[in-house]
């Protein structure tokens, strides 16, 4: 009790207290210079790694954006071609139609024949159009080598250097396509 009432032993008492606390939980002023400067390094290495996983997170939704972008064309591409090949095939059967019709017969026995064939190729000719199938004009334009399959060079009066003068196949596009080049005589 005699302590208590005591001042000078309270204030050693609390200096002991305090003495023992700075040896416990506080720093040095070199002390809390390097602690500091560990933090720093610390924040600086993590900010540099945060800024590295940011740009690597940009890099990979970019990636996917392109992507995406890119099935999305294909899917577009794919679904307006996907006819082409089935087109292609019946090409050569398009040509032998018309061929049929050039050199159909005359006379009265042949001429239902002529005008069913006619029919089936007008039919036949709907139903490609409508899938995107044109037949080029070819004769009377400059050679285009990405329309045009030049067989021969012939000479011609009528007809400038470099112009078509004659089509032996005829070519088709397919939208905006080639299909087929058209097999074509040039004038030199």
């Amino acid at each position: 009790m005699n302590e208590q009432n005591d001042p000078s032993i309270n204030e050693n008492q609390a200096a002991d207290e305090a003495e023992a606390a700075e040896g416990t939980g506080t720093f040095t002023a070199e002390e809390a210079g390097e602690a500091a400067s560990g933090s720093g390094e610390d924040f600086g290495r993590l900010q540099e790694l945060a800024n590295e996983h940011q740009a690597r997170a940009l890099r990979v939704q970019a990636d996917f954006d392109n992507f995406r972008r890119r099935t999305q064309k294909e899917k577009e591409e794919l679904a307006q071609y996907a006819t082409s090949k089935l087109v292609t095939e019946l090409l050569p059967v398009l040509d032998n139609f018309e061929r049929a019709l050039a050199t159909s017969p005359a006379g009265a026995d042949s001429e239902a024949f002529t005008k069913g064939i006619n029919m089936i190729f007008r039919q036949l000719d709907g139903v490609l159009r409508s899938e995107g199938l044109t037949a080029m004009e070819t004769v009377g334009q400059p050679f285009n080598p990405e329309y045009h399959q030049a067989i021969m060079q012939v000479e011609s009066e009528e007809h400038e250097e470099g112009i078509v003068t004659e089509e032996v196949q005829k070519g088709y596009l397919l939208k905006d396509k080639v299909l087929r080049p058209a097999m074509v005589k040039v004038s030199m």
